[in-house]
């Protein structure tokens, strides 16, 4: 038997990601990447976030809404795996989920009636969240937990800056208020092409964060170059 539910948001979150590539792979890995869920009514009045302030982190449950698929996928392959290797969809984390549904433990920085402010997040801009959990450590940490797929963060990449985006990355961070330079460095680090990937050195990537656009590219084996941090256009 089959059953089906129905389930709606408690708010969306307002992302420094407003698209999907360069955002990493699991939260808490890039501390700089800030954001607020917005609660909807009728969560937004105060009284459903009473007592989250004793709490530093918070499990959000939410659904991949830019990655919303029709057909069940049984199987996909994994970045961690160089993107070439099939696993079975419930042993990896890939957006591609059977209901669409993720699950990421953040860092709980403030909270306000209708709004909470995260950082350490791994979620798309209007991202719809589900619900929201307080993260337990006595429950939530298991010392003698095991990933034999993925035991370990994975490596970084040096991050070098052309001269003028990074004085372009200053001013921007400062506008913003946020941690700008932080914030790029955390998430190219991680190298954010697909795992099978390795184009010539000449090719240009780039992602937004917040209200700007970056520009960079891989001139050689472990190395980034910041090359532009410009204010994105519509």
């Amino acid at each position: 038997m089959t059953d089906t539910f129905n389930v709606s948001p408690v708010g969306y979150v307002r992302s420094c990601f407003k698209e999907k590539f360069a955002i990493p792979r699991q939260p808490q890995l890039a501390p700089a990447a800030r954001g607020v869920l917005e609660l909807v009514a009728p969560f937004d009045n105060g009284d459903a976030v009473q007592g989250l302030e004793q709490v530093s982190h918070v499990w959000l449950l939410f659904l991949f809404h830019q990655a919303l698929e029709e057909k069940p996928r049984l199987k996909v392959r994994p970045p961690r795996l160089g993107g070439n290797q099939s696993m079975g969809v419930f042993s990896t984390r890939a957006t591609h989920r059977p209901n669409g549904i993720g699950q990421s433990v953040v860092k709980l920085d403030k909270v306000e009636a209708g709004r909470l402010w995260l950082s350490g997040i791994d979620l798309l801009d209007g991202t719809p969240v589900l619900d929201i959990k307080p993260y337990v450590p006595y429950a939530d940490i298991i010392p003698e937990a095991r990933n034999t797929m993925a035991s370990a963060a994975p490596m970084l990449i040096a991050v070098q800056w052309d001269e003028e985006a990074l004085v372009q990355a200053r001013d921007h961070g400062l506008r913003l208020a946020e941690p700008l330079i932080e914030l790029i460095e955390q998430c190219l680090a991680q190298d954010p092409r697909p795992a099978y990937q390795r184009p010539t050195p000449e090719r240009r990537y780039g992602a937004q964060f917040w209200d700007v656009d970056v520009r960079w590219h891989y001139p050689q084996a472990g190395l980034i170059q910041v090359l532009e941090v410009l204010m994105a256009t519509d």
